[in-house]
């Protein structure tokens, strides 16, 4: 199995408020399966996700202040991963 299906927890404030409702959410590799992430949760974390759901995240063109030319930000996708009642993941 491919632990690199899971790149890191996604912290913000929206996934912190999330958090209440037993839902986690993960930055993932861009092929990963939801299949995938189960199994990859699993294996790293010991619990059963209930459900996943995929979310691809698009890249942004960003400028920067007092420069001419653009770039671009981030893109990719996150997943997330709902428990039930009781689970939980701790991040240390």
């Amino acid at each position: 199995m491919n632990i690199q299906i899971i790149k890191n927890p996604r912290v913000t404030e929206k996934g912190s408020n999330a958090l209440a409702q037993n839902v986690y959410t993960f930055d993932v590799a861009r092929g990963a399966t939801k299949m995938e992430i189960k199994k990859t949760i699993f294996a790293l974390y010991k619990v059963h996700p209930v459900k996943v759901n995929v979310l691809t995240v698009p890249t942004k063109k960003v400028t920067l202040r007092g420069r001419t030319d653009a770039g671009t930000k981030g893109g990719g996708r996150k997943a997330l991963v709902y428990l039930k009642e009781g689970d939980k993941i701790e991040f240390v």
